[in-house]
């Protein structure tokens, strides 16, 4: 079925995104694959290129539209051609991070930050997860004690996208160790704070483009005036408020990736033979695509509904959850069922699924898993 989301600037935007891609990422995923990270000079050409900061305003070099369609449009470039780690780090900055900032910086923090964040010369990272914790987030033990006209923060943070190469990173802390949930705040902590150290880049399963790392707090002193919100105990609410948005990024992701090896996969069972004929001719190659071709289908159209809820102020937490529980789901069976498809060759590196494969298994994981999502639906069903 034909998709009706975009309109004609949203596809002139694709075309002029489509030859970004062609000409800064694809020529370089390979070797940003085994460095670990990609090169910080993407951001800031993906900057100078309008790429970032779509929906900040213009006074900051911002594209001063807001429509999530562009940022989806990003995402499914990105993963058309593979581009999941290298790919990562972008939307994380534009669809998870940049919202904070935008609606909880003051006039003066945004006049400090917004234009680096714009020309990508600041990349952004957000920091939740800890060793001990993930989705328990109202457990988390690092901690920012007030001290006159700064904070005292200590603790540490795992599992950080944009980990290495991030300068300004927004982190979830308890300004109040006795609460739980009204306990919490987020601060901004920035590159070169003593005490703000990296610890390794992760080695993880799949993304090996993305930089994923540990972060530690030692009696770091960070201004009072890098608070996210007029006062402390917000940060719980604040982190619900935006994750709809985080996790309708990964679903538009998830359906972008499955189509994309769903598409490669066609090319190849059109060509590849067996008992002297194409493998897409039996049988079980027909029902096995047709199956994919149609769940693919099914989330997309979902999914640019849920897009449309955005723009227009409407997303709820369990619909955004319904997406990105099920596009992330598809995406996994889909590379799963695609690898099988390839037979052998699907378990070579040198083949697209092979990596398809590994990079779809971390989108279950990150921004809330499948089963927190089936819990935030099933509350939403009154149970």
């Amino acid at each position: 079925m034909k998709r009706t989301l975009y309109e004609s600037d949203h596809q002139d935007f694709r075309e002029a995104f489509r030859a970004f891609v062609e000409k800064e990422i694809v020529p370089h995923e390979a070797q940003w694959e085994r460095d670990g990270a990609v090169a910080r000079e993407l951001f800031t050409t993906a900057g100078a290129n309008g790429f970032l900061g779509i929906d900040a305003p213009e006074e900051f070099g911002g594209g001063g539209v807001k429509d999530f369609r562009f940022n989806a449009v990003i995402s499914e470039e990105l993963l058309r051609v593979g581009a999941a780690g290298s790919g990562l780090g972008l939307t994380l900055h534009n669809d998870i991070v940049l919202p904070y900032l935008l609606t909880y910086c003051t006039d003066e923090q945004k006049q400090r930050w917004l234009p680096g964040v714009v020309s990508g010369e600041t990349i952004l990272a957000i920091a939740m997860t800890e060793p001990g914790i993930g989705s328990d987030l109202a457990s988390m033990s690092t901690t920012a004690i007030r001290d006159g006209d700064h904070y005292v923060v200590n603790g540490a943070k795992t599992f950080i996208t944009n980990g290495i190469n991030a300068d300004l990173i927004v982190v979830a802390v308890k300004t109040d160790p006795s609460q739980k949930h009204k306990g919490m705040s987020l601060l901004v902590l920035e590159r070169g704070m003593e005490g703000f150290e990296r610890g390794r880049n992760l080695d993880k399963l799949g993304m090996h483009a993305q930089d994923t790392a540990e972060l530690s707090f030692t009696d770091v002193k960070v201004p009072v005036e890098n608070l996210l919100g007029p006062e402390e105990g917000k940060g719980f609410v604040q982190l619900v408020e935006k994750l709809p948005q985080e996790r309708l990024s990964i679903a538009i992701a998830g359906a972008a990736a499955a189509r994309a090896v769903l598409d490669g996969t066609l090319a190849y069972v059109k060509e590849r033979k067996a008992f002297g004929s194409p493998v897409g001719s039996f049988q079980n190659s027909k029902f096995a695509l047709a199956e994919m071709d149609t769940e693919i289908d099914l989330a997309e159209h979902y999914v640019d509904d849920c897009v449309r809820a955005l723009n227009a102020g409407e997303l709820t937490a369990v619909d955004a959850s319904k997406a990105k529980y099920w596009c992330t789901e598809l995406q996994g069976r889909v590379a799963d069922r695609c690898l099988q498809l390839h037979g052998g060759y699907g378990y070579m590196s040198e083949y697209p699924v092979s990596k398809a494969y590994a990079d779809a298994r971390i989108t279950r994981i990150y921004g809330g898993t499948t089963e927190i999502m089936k819990e935030v639906i099933g509350r939403g069903l009154g149970l």
